[in-house]
Parts: structure tokens; C-alpha cells; sequence
């Protein structure tokens, strides 16, 4: 009996598991739909982005924007990677207007140096420009979303935490990181994932799991009739 209900457990969680890849699949492929039709929409001015509610999943809006700097304030968000090599993503506060959130501004990837101590130097934007690029939420951490900011500037973190990292501004700062389409006179990469993972590779898990409940299926038939005969 009990081997019994272990077997149709194992079936029924197997399938489960295929039809939440299933689940999986059809959110990347509407969130891609979005992400497109996002993309042909004129760029939002800054007033447009913070009339917007804290509600709306702000990935994809493109947004045109004059920047200027507020001294040296660089966040390094740490564990990234790139083309194979590891390192941080640097992100820039810089001001859009007086009195009014600060923004993200991604400079692009660094690569981290042998010694872990020692922050890598990079270029960093020094005058007022003009910018044009797109919006993205970095989706959280289940495991742990703490900013654990370290002291100085640049400053490493470990998690793309905006609350936290307007508390260490004193300031507020807007609820979406700005990837400029180009910044002048830097050329730091800009890794760009908005869907870390595609609904292609959902629908080929899907596919492993239930080829999985359907082989442990047929073994577990063949073993049930093996078992008659001897009987």
C-alpha cells in the first residue's frame, strides 16, 4: 500500500512539475510581449516615469532624460558576470532635476581584479548630458535582497535594493535602473536580461518532466506486471 501511494505520488509530482514550466513558459512569453511593444512606444520623459504607479513593472519603458552628476556616488553591484568573466555592474546616481528622486544610471560592467580588496577604476560621467536608453527592475533575490552596502565610494552591494539604497542616500531615488543606449566617451559593456531565462528553455523542461512521469510510467508498469506473473 504504501509502496503504492510513493509511486503515485512521484507520477503526480512529476507532471506538476511539467505543467508549472508550462506556467513558466507562457509568463516569459507574455512578459517578452510586453517588453516589445514597451520598446515602440515613445520615450518617457522623468515626469512620465514618476507619475507612473509603484505598482507598474517599469522594465522596457525607454526613457530620455538629462542627467547631471552629484559628486562620486557609485554603486558596485557585486557577483556579476560577463562574456565568461566576473565582476560588478556600476551603477551612478546622478540627478535629473532639483528636489526631485535621483536615478540609477548603469554605467555598465567591470571586471573585478585578482584581489578582492581592491575596487577596480572605471570612468564615470563628469557633466550634464543628455541620455536616451531603456528602464529594468532587477528581479529579487529570494534568498536575501539586503543592500549590504559597504563603506566608501564606490560603494559594493550585494542586491539591487532600492529602498535601501535610498536610505544610504538620504534621498529618494527612482524605482527603475536607466541603461543608456550609449554614454559618451564610455564604453563599458551594458549586459542586458530582462528574461534570465527564455520560455524556449521552460517549454524543453517541461518537456524533460514529463517524458520523466511518462518513462517512471512504463517501469512502473512493467514492474506491476512482473509481479502478476510471478503471482
Amino acid at each position: 500500500m504504501l509502496l503504492t501511494i510513493a509511486t503515485v505520488s512521484l507520477f503526480l509530482l512529476l507532471v506538476k512539475l511539467g505543467f508549472w514550466q508550462l506556467s513558466r513558459a507562457e509568463l516569459k512569453e507574455n512578459i517578452q510581449s510586453q517588453l516589445t511593444a514597451r520598446q515602440a512606444l515613445a520615450p518617457l520623459s522623468f515626469d512620465q516615469l514618476l507619475a507612473l504607479p509603484p505598482t507598474e513593472t517599469l522594465t522596457g519603458y525607454r526613457l530620455d532624460v538629462m542627467v547631471s552628476p552629484i559628486g562620486e556616488k557609485v554603486f558596485l553591484l557585486d557577483n556579476q558576470t560577463f562574456n565568461g568573466r566576473v565582476g560588478y555592474l556600476a551603477l551612478q546616481v546622478l540627478q535629473v532635476m532639483p528636489d526631485r528622486p535621483w536615478l540609477l544610471v548603469e554605467l555598465g560592467f567591470v571586471p573585478a581584479g585578482n584581489d578582492r580588496r581592491q575596487l577596480p577604476t572605471f570612468p564615470q560621467i563628469t557633466q550634464t548630458q543628455t541620455l536616451d536608453g531603456r528602464l529594468y527592475q532587477k528581479q529579487a533575490n529570494p534568498m536575501s535582497s539586503a543592500l549590504m552596502a559597504e563603506s566608501g565610494w564606490p560603494k559594493r552591494i550585494q542586491n539591487l535594493n532600492i529602498p535601501q539604497i535610498e536610505e544610504v542616500l538620504n534621498h529618494p531615488v527612482a524605482l527603475a535602473v536607466f541603461q543608456p543606449t550609449s554614454i559618451p566617451e564610455i564604453a563599458l559593456p551594458h549586459p542586458w536580461k530582462p528574461i534570465p531565462m527564455s520560455a524556449q528553455k521552460h517549454l524543453g523542461y517541461a518537456l524533460q518532466w514529463f517524458s520523466l512521469a511518462f518513462a517512471f510510467a512504463l517501469l512502473m508498469i512493467f514492474f506491476i506486471r512482473s509481479r502478476l506473473k510471478k503471482k
